[in-house]
């Protein structure tokens, strides 16, 4: 079994507590006496620095929010002086101010540490040609990627995202077998390969590492026999450290947080309560080597659950689950909670139609409406109007009966659906809510 750091990844709970309980004492220190903004959340809940001697004392410190991130914009949270901050990365900014991240010489070290475990989780050596088509600049996938790989010593190809048919000739010219990019654009790669006739026999594409939006066991499928490549699954975000906060291993049980960088713990959202192992709530991180831009009890709003057992793979790291939604970004359609990925397990479990879709929601005589747009195959557009009738109704039930919500659905021509070379849109939400 092919390890990167394993003395970490295999070490002892025991060992992992004491490890993480001294990290945690001199995190929250250095952000009691250095960051105002969490010393008055602190002193409000009455704790002090000296109050923290185990990590069960975890749950005495307050959460953090993103909306804290957006009120003390752009550096009311960092915990060095910006001379000792050498890079910034910044999110997407879809809602509100986006957020910004520092990064010491150190944190920067740290972030190459956990990259090469999570690439090295894939099967990635010196010898291999990695393909990173995660964007680069203030997104943190790119150079996230990037660093890690060559951390490992592996050949790093920084092609970013986008320009599809120049990212397969160079996985065919240099040899690439190890891809980087959002599962939705390695589905976008595979269309494009089969449309220009070429087999994945004629690569060498051996792994892929996808993260950076949910998808379903089903659309893993998708990829692994579309690309015959094993697709492994990891998760991170900018306010934690980017990716490398967890990743599968080739056993594909959950994903391994890399715990001596990174304290999880699961919630119940509405409560704040911490739940038991095992039990479905939203995830929670405190780091705890981040010097530039440390979080404590972070709330990360995606859904998941925990398990400390070991691993087959010999890693004793907790496993998170697939993060199956996000407490914001769940639809609440006529008092039913749905998920995108559920629609996609409902189609890609069908298997009649192409990996694309749409969900438009909209309130009509103030009732909640979902439509599903879904892309045909190039055989199915052809096929008969009874053919696409008779799926459209298969569809339909499939769904109501999984979700519990009734649904229109829209077969819809092939390339209808708009591309995306980065996070895909899955959710056009028309209501005032």
């Amino acid at each position: 079994m092919q390890y990167w750091n394993r003395t970490y990844e295999c070490m002892s709970r025991e060992e992992m507590n004491r490890v993480q309980t001294e990290r945690l004492a001199n995190t929250v220190k250095r952000i009691y006496h250095n960051v105002p903004f969490y010393r008055e959340k602190m002193q409000k809940k009455g704790v002090e620095p000296g109050d923290i001697k185990t990590v069960e004392d975890l749950k005495k410190l307050p959460f953090s929010y993103k909306q804290d991130l957006r009120d003390t914009y752009p550096y009311g949270l960092f915990a060095v002086p910006m001379s000792e901050v050498v890079r910034l990365h910044a999110s997407s900014g879809t809602t509100g101010k986006q957020i910004v991240v520092g990064y010491t010489r150190k944190d920067l070290d740290s972030w190459a540490e956990v990259m090469a475990r999570t690439l090295t989780s894939a099967g990635t050596t010196k010898e291999s040609f990695v393909q990173i088509a995660y964007g680069y600049g203030l997104f943190t996938g790119g150079l996230g990627a990037h660093y890690g790989a060559e951390r490992i010593g592996a050949s790093v190809i920084p092609i970013s995202g986008g320009n599809t048919k120049r990212q397969i000739q160079i996985m065919k010219d240099f040899g690439t077998n190890i891809l980087a990019c959002t599962p939705s654009y390695a589905l976008f790669i595979a269309e494009e390969l089969e449309e220009a006739g070429i087999k994945k026999e004629d690569l060498k594409l051996k792994a892929g590492v996808f993260g950076a939006e949910p998808w379903s066991a089903n659309m893993r499928d998708e990829i692994e026999q579309r690309l015959g490549i094993v697709a492994i699954d990891i998760y991170g975000l900018s306010e934690i450290i980017g990716p490398g906060v967890a990743t599968e291993c080739i056993c594909k049980c959950g994903l391994h947080i890399q715990e001596d960088h990174f304290i999880p713990e699961i919630i119940d959202p509405e409560t704040e309560e911490v739940l038991p192992e095992g039990c479905k709530g939203e995830l929670v991180f405190t780091t705890i080597t981040k010097e530039g831009f440390p979080l404590i009890r972070y709330r990360t709003r995606d859904i998941s659950s925990l398990t400390y057992e070991k691993c087959e793979c010999g890693r004793t790291l907790a496993r998170m689950s697939k993060v199956q939604g996000r407490t914001d970004d769940m639809l609440i359609i006529r008092g039913v909670n749905v998920f995108p990925s559920q629609i996609e397990s409902v189609l890609l479990e069908i298997g009649e139609t192409a990996p694309h879709y749409l969900l438009i929601v909209d309130r009509v005589d103030n009732l909640d409406t979902l439509e599903v747009w879904v892309e045909m195959t190039q055989g199915l557009f052809s096929d008969e109007v009874r053919r696409i009738e008779d799926l459209e109704r298969k569809i339909r039930h499939e769904i109501e009966s999984t979700l519990g919500v009734s649904a229109k659905v829209k077969l819809v021509e092939p390339k209808t659906i708009e591309r995306s070379e980065g996070k895909a849109k899955r959710v056009i939400d028309k209501r005032k809510l």
